[in-house]
């Protein structure tokens, strides 16, 4: 009788610590609260090129093509002829998720979708 209790007992802390070391997102948990998320005028210009430059030219410019597996990501036509090679990347579904230190922004991959879905203006 001692013994089973000791063992239940022993089973409840043992759960108990693995459930409470429970992680989730922010992002996941209250979508709303990044209200700075603008989706309205998604542009290659003004939203997928700033974007590109902050995570992506250091391995996918002219310059630095080579280490990024030859896939030039710098202009209109780059981005444009490499779409879906760059959702696979920033959805993290193909075989190279991207960028490589970590998973882009949940409001970076939706501007990318809205954009593509948009037909991809360059303005």
């Amino acid at each position: 009788m001692k013994r089973s209790f000791i063992t239940v007992a022993v089973i409840a802390i043992f759960l108990l610590f693995f459930i409470s070391c429970y992680y989730d997102n922010e992002e996941a948990l209250y979508p709303t609260l990044n209200s700075s998320c603008d989706t309205t005028n998604v542009t290659f210009s003004g939203t997928i090129a700033p974007m590109l430059n902050n995570n992506c030219y250091s391995c996918h410019s002219d310059a630095t093509a080579s280490f990024g597996a030859g896939i030039h990501l710098q202009s209109f036509s780059d981005v444009v002829t490499n779409s879906a090679r760059v959702v696979a990347a920033i959805k993290q579904t193909g075989p190279y998720p991207m960028p490589p230190g970590g998973k882009l922004n949940s409001c970076s991959v939706t501007q990318y979708d809205i954009w593509v879905r948009n037909g991809m203006p360059n303005n």
